[in-house]
């Protein structure tokens, strides 16, 4: 008998919804029942993790979080983001007329207090929250000799440190890679985990060039335009990048020489509409008339922000300012495609979460529960300060945890959140949030659909 894989699931079960109500046999009440059936994962946090780091470092905004293997922790923040104040140990640089430290801050008579130097961009942090490594940065300038960059580092023109760094993933062979997004960025950056550069894909020098291009960049990778995030598939060893802040779509290159092998854009598009996809504006905004709830874009939105690849072959694509994920399955960007629905194009289908929401949108980051089946799917809301817990299969939301706030298991600007093996979630603060905070899993929740005010006490550690 032949198998049904996961991922014709979803498909399947949009084709039976459609036949059922097409004969006013489908009960929605029903769909809800069924889903009612899991309860949402508990999740408690952790005020003791992160440790403070050594060598007076401070971080700034975190923008991107991410586990490896051995459930070690790696972040990825921004130094240029600390404030004169908080970076007030820092000295003027040699030669600066009038007087300022490598930020640029003004430094007329040396360093304003004792605290604090900007840490390394990268640190890598064990599940106890204490600091293993620390490398990475602007090429000079940043921070002392505590650094500690290998002799083999990222600089120009091989390697381009991204302006404002954002993302970071550890593939399978804990090898490390960095996007960036500010105007000039293009470019994702991989390297080895001690800090040693491998490859770069893209080019500050090429920018621009449309989420068409796929090629015309160094050692004929595509050219990028602010790219969001990546993820590699560890069994073709393939790197998803979600292209981003300027482009509208996902990427696949070869994870080690960066060469393209396929693209595509909302609903499995190809090629993509750039065009169309400024022409709607930044926001999930229904033309006049239209009711919100009938509302589907057609195209993705700058940001196209995250991009994460469950263990059953499905992709799930963050279009954070369309307040939605959408899931593919492998094919998609495999040929030219215009798309008719689901199971065209390689698109299976999409959830919007919380709609109505403007500004940055809702759906920021997404990762997968631990456990075998990957029964959860997680998705950090930067503007309504949750994380919403959802049921993978059915992509219903069970559940939010989190609230806008500065006190431990609040958030300001949640930009991005990882699962460790053991359901442990780690969460990133951009903006003025500057934090990464741990939440320990604690089992099921009480009851689904209610705010959690982090107060779960379950069993579990």
């Amino acid at each position: 008998m032949k198998t049904i894989k996961p991922w014709q699931h979803l498909y399947l079960g949009a084709v039976i919804v459609a036949f059922l109500a097409a004969f006013g046999l489908w009960n929605p009440f029903a769909e809800e029942a069924s889903a009612a059936k899991h309860k949402a994962p508990g999740f408690k946090v952790d005020p003791s993790w992160p440790k403070r780091l050594p060598n007076n470092w401070l971080m700034g905004q975190i923008a991107g979080i991410a586990v490896d293997k051995d459930d070690n922790i790696w972040i990825v923040q921004r130094p240029r983001s600390l404030t004169s104040d908080e970076a007030g140990a820092t000295d003027a640089l040699p030669g600066t007329t009038p007087p300022a430290d490598a930020f640029g801050n003004a430094r007329p008579a040396g360093s304003l207090a004792d605290c604090c130097y900007p840490a390394p961009s990268v640190l890598q942090l064990d599940k106890k929250g204490n600091l293993l490594r620390a490398w990475g940065g602007p090429a000079e300038g940043f921070g002392d000799s505590a650094w500690n960059w290998p002799a083999n580092t990222c600089i120009a023109p091989e390697c381009e440190w991204p302006v404002n760094e954002h993302g970071i993933y550890v593939d399978h062979n804990m090898n490390v890679y960095i996007a960036g997004n500010a105007g000039g960025d293009a470019q994702v950056v991989k390297f080895a985990a001690d800090g040693t550069f491998l490859l770069q894909i893209g080019d500050e020098a090429v920018i621009n060039m449309g989420s068409n291009d796929t090629n015309g960049c160094r050692g004929g990778t595509p050219c990028l335009y602010r790219p969001a995030d990546m993820e590699v598939d560890p069994k073709t060893n393939e790197l998803y990048i979600a292209d981003g802040y300027g482009n509208h779509r996902i990427v696949v290159v070869d994870a080690d020489t960066g060469f393209y092998k396929r693209h595509w854009g909302a609903y499995g598009q190809k090629p993509v509409d750039d065009g169309a996809s400024d022409a709607m504006g930044p926001n999930d905004n229904p033309a006049a008339g239209t009711d919100p709830e009938d509302f589907a874009p057609p195209h993705f939105r700058n940001p196209v922000h995250a991009v994460r690849i469950s263990k059953d072959g499905l992709v799930y694509v963050a279009d954070r300012p369309n307040n939605r994920v959408q899931v593919f399955d492998m094919s998609a960007g495999a040929a030219d495609c215009i798309p008719a629905g689901p199971g065209s194009c390689g698109f299976l289908g999409e959830k919007f979460v919380e709609r109505d929401t403007l500004g940055p949108g809702s759906v920021w980051d997404l990762d997968t529960s631990a456990d075998k089946r990957q029964t959860f799917l997680f998705i950090p809301d930067g503007t309504n300060q949750y994380v919403w817990e959802l049921l993978r299969s059915s992509l219903d939301i069970l559940a939010r945890f989190g609230g806008n706030g500065r006190h431990a298991g609040q958030f300001h600007w949640v930009h991005n959140l990882a699962v460790d093996s053991k359901g442990n979630m780690y969460t990133a603060e951009v903006d003025t949030g500057k934090r990464a905070q741990k939440f320990k899993s604690v089992g099921k929740r009480k009851d689904n659909g209610g705010e959690d005010d982090d107060t779960d006490d379950s069993d579990g550690s």
